[in-house]
């Protein structure tokens, strides 16, 4: 049996923010779902996370490494909670990988970065488990977009030999992952997926998000605004390329002079038309022969989101990864239970094809519990 096999927690949290998605996975002899959970954020610490994620509030250091320690206790409890579902022992569980809380993610220019908080130091120590983070700065190093960092995973759990298919997933970004039928993987954030519907909803209605898509349903698609939503310029970048919140926010969207025009609803209409629009295109344009769409999220539980991709994606077949076996609300925890074990094993976690790097690295760093003695 390898050092490395043995079970691993995934924790993630996207850019909605609106839960921690944690996963207790093993991989031999493949990769399974043993337990997972969604954690909440508390409500406070999650208000002050969205404000400064949106560029709404400035952050001095102190109030920074306040917010780092504030995750990583979060990220902690959420692994805890899992193990006291599961009834596992920390000892039994041979690392975590926590990809943490992205508050910036600039990978273009000339000194490029990306921030995840959540110090993984706090996680090691409050789980007695090892701890693997800091997953996308190797890949930003090395010139790479950081992200989307799933695509590989996506090929281990979802390609089907001699058939194209797609992942799409649908976070407060969307991203895609392709996977050609000849073993080829490309990926790419294709624009706004939850976020934005999220963010005019909370402001429009006071809620975090809309719930099955119903605000969206009761207004109509404005095309002239859409038109010019879909002008924008990352819309026309070819990959690699990857976005977050930082630049798909309220304020983007406040900046068309159309939005005051149009009724709160008819502008929900239109997000959520953006949303697929988006990644019809990129499917479209990069994976034309791409059979199958395989949908997972968050994004998943609004109908209708769903209905539309459905209807837009159509002759594709769309569906969510369940149908493959794999649970769509806990895909991405999984994949950073996975980077988690690709770390132990000296393994590289990104696809240069996908990010854009000058070649494959191990990702994350290893941050050592202290285990008790025998």
């Amino acid at each position: 049996m390898s050092d490395a096999d043995g079970l691993y927690i995934g924790l993630m949290s996207g850019t909605s923010a609106d839960a921690i998605d944690a996963a207790l996975c093993s991989f031999v002899p493949r990769p399974r779902l043993l337990a997972a959970l969604e954690h909440p954020w508390p409500a406070m610490l999650r208000r002050q996370l969205l404000t400064i994620a949106q560029g709404e509030q400035p952050v001095d250091l102190d109030a920074l490494g306040h917010l780092d320690t504030a995750i990583g206790n979060t990220l902690a409890d959420a692994a805890g909670a899992l193990l006291a579902k599961a009834g596992v022992a920390a000892s039994a569980v041979r690392a975590i990988g926590s990809h943490g809380q992205t508050l910036r993610h600039r990978p273009d220019g000339p000194l490029p970065f990306t921030l995840q908080l959540g110090d993984a130091w706090v996680i090691a120590e409050h789980t007695g488990i090892d701890t693997v983070a800091d997953f996308r700065r190797a890949d930003v190093a090395a010139g790479g977009q950081g992200a989307p960092l799933l695509p590989a995973f996506h090929s281990r759990v979802l390609a089907t030999p001699g058939q194209d298919c797609a992942v799409v997933n649908l976070g407060g970004i969307a991203n895609l992952t392709l996977l050609a039928a000849d073993g080829h993987v490309l990926g790419f954030d294709t624009g706004p997926a939850n976020g934005l519907m999220d963010a005019w909803c909370q402001r429009h209605r006071g809620k975090p998000y809309d719930h099955d898509g119903a605000f969206a349903a009761s207004g109509h698609c404005d095309q002239i605004l859409l038109d010019q939503l879909l002008a924008d310029a990352y819309f026309q970048r070819p990959p690699p390329k990857s976005t977050g919140r930082e630049y798909f926010q309220l304020a983007w969207l406040d900046g068309f002079p159309r939005v005051a025009q149009l009724a709160p609803a008819d502008v929900q209409t239109t997000l959520l038309a953006l949303t697929v629009e988006s990644i019809a295109r990129a499917l479209h344009d990069h994976a034309p022969d791409a059979r199958s769409v395989f949908l997972c999220g968050g994004g998943v539980h609004n109908a209708a989101l769903l209905r539309a991709l459905t209807q837009a994606l159509t002759p594709r077949t769309v569906a969510s990864t369940a149908v493959a076996g794999v649970d769509p609300d806990y895909l991405e925890a999984m994949g950073f239970a996975w980077l988690a074990r690709q770390h132990l094993l000296g393994l590289p976690g990104n696809l240069p094809a996908v990010t854009g790097a000058r070649g494959l690295r191990v990702l994350g760093s290893l941050h050592t519990a202290m285990r008790p003695h025998a």
